[in-house]
């Protein structure tokens, strides 16, 4: 079963991001606005928080926390900016959204919400750069209705730049060789078994599935993967251009903390 999603909470991009490299501010932050438009269209409500020039990545808001059933996992990271990002939005996430907060006890423990993909049946770990393996224990402790597999993924990327979710029991993947391996250990230790959609760009594997509709990267990103969704995808499908905000992150799953919520959120 696919989670339902009521609200998403995204980011407005820093000037600050130009630390992590040469891009266009003001393409990116017109391409966010769009992203942030196109989740409003699906029906999500969006709660757009302010830029922080003392967080400069933090319009990657992914990386904070991992939020399931109402609850929220407060992600931990090596980077201290990164830190201070998952403090602030744990504030948010408690004090203005009255969602519950779990803290990881462990001190050794590390996350990042990118290496975590929750397929509505068991969660996924990537064991990287950013997660270990006491990161991935805290979520067991967290969630222990589902199971919890970790996954390891090498190099500097994390898990759901590799692999999402394209629907309900449908892993979307890309043709490249890393992402093949890390599907083929995926396919050993899952508890559930699911189909694949399988992309020719490797960057068309990071996609958003929300509440029946799946939201890709625009056809000028990928343009082999986009005929591919066209010709075997039968539900519905959005896109968006994400070229410039995204070049140091995931990218559609960074960007943006998915969570249903029963009762209204009041605005921030």
């Amino acid at each position: 079963m696919s989670p339902k999603y009521t609200h998403a909470i995204v980011a407005r991009i820093s000037e600050a991001l130009l630390e992590s490299g040469p891009f266009d501010l003001k393409l990116a932050k017109r391409q966010h606005e769009q992203y942030c438009t196109l989740l409003r269209e699906i029906g999500l409500d969006v709660i757009e928080l302010p830029p922080d020039d003392m967080l400069p990545e933090g319009v990657f808001v992914e990386n904070c926390a991992v939020i399931c059933n109402g609850v929220a996992l407060i992600c931990r990271s090596n980077n201290p900016k990164r830190r201070r990002e998952a403090a602030s939005m744990a504030i948010i996430l408690k004090k203005e959204l009255d969602i519950p907060v779990i803290e990881m006890e462990d001190p050794h423990a590390r996350l990042d919400g990118g290496d975590v993909l929750f397929t509505g049946r068991e969660f996924f770990i990537g064991i990287s750069g950013s997660t270990n393996e006491e990161g991935a224990r805290a979520v067991a402790m967290a969630y222990p209705e589902y199971p919890v597999t970790p996954i390891r993924v090498n190099g500097s990327k994390r898990l759901k730049y590799y692999v999402t979710m394209a629907g309900p029991d449908v892993l979307c993947v890309s043709k490249s060789a890393p992402c093949q391996e890390i599907v083929k250990r995926m396919e050993r230790e899952a508890s559930f078994t699911y189909q694949k959609l399988t992309l020719p760009e490797e960057t068309a594997a990071n996609m958003l599935y929300i509440n029946g509709t799946i939201v890709h990267r625009s056809p000028t990103e990928i343009p082999d993967a986009y005929k591919t969704l066209k010709e075997k995808i039968d539900i519905p499908t959005r896109n968006v251009n994400i070229s410039e905000f995204s070049q140091y992150s995931s990218g559609l799953t960074s960007s943006c903390l998915l969570l249903r919520r029963w009762k209204s959120i009041r605005s921030i």
